[in-house]
């Protein structure tokens, strides 16, 4: 059996990573052979955003000792880990969608030399106007992370695909879930949204 594909999905804070993995899940039910995999955090499961497993910090700690993450970072004083069970579902011939850290992307294509980046994007302005309606930062961290992101190299990798996420989510969804479901390795895709 093939292994299914790693599909690294990145891009600033703001960009539309949770709500485009939210809703491609959604609109694909099981319909074809991609899982979306939940992060573990260290933030309350009720701070807005994505759905994922909330840890206290030594319980993160405790996770990473007993080698339970396929991948683990630290951003914006939060820990962040995939779980291990990802190599489990790609083993057994399944595309995996990871939201993942620009940050992390070098460890994460040496651990998975033939994944496949998706690297979303959105303009400042836009940017920023996601992280107020987010109300999860002051304006003034929210400020803090867009100049960190402003800092960060450019995101480069063999299979990069890039999408503009700066207007219609309906297009921006369909544009996603077909990466995700008729990816041609060795082709450079750029998708304006």
């Amino acid at each position: 059996m093939e292994n299914g594909t790693l599909f690294y999905v990145t891009g600033a804070s703001g960009a539309g990573k949770d709500t485009l993995c939210t809703e491609a899940r959604s609109q694909l039910n099981g319909s074809a052979p991609v899982l979306f995999a939940h992060r573990y955090i260290t933030r309350p499961a009720d701070a807005g955003g994505e759905n994922h497993v909330a840890l206290s910090r030594e319980e993160f700690c405790q996770r990473q000792e007993l080698g339970l993450f396929a991948m683990s970072w630290e951003s914006h004083g939060n820990g962040y880990g995939i779980g291990a069970e990802i190599d489990g579902w790609l083993h057994r011939g399944v595309s995996v969608v990871v939201n993942g850290s620009r940050g992390y992307l070098g460890e994460a294509a040496r651990r998975y030399p033939e994944m496949v980046v998706i690297h979303i994007e959105a303009d400042r302005e836009i940017l920023k106007k996601r992280l107020l309606r987010r109300n999860r930062e002051t304006e003034a961290q929210i400020e803090a992370r867009l100049s960190h992101s402003d800092t960060l190299a450019p995101v480069r990798h063999p299979n990069l695909c890039t999408l503009c996420n700066n207007d219609s989510l309906e297009t921006s969804v369909s544009h996603f879930i077909d990466l995700l479901t008729h990816f041609v390795p060795g082709c450079r895709h750029q998708i304006r949204a």
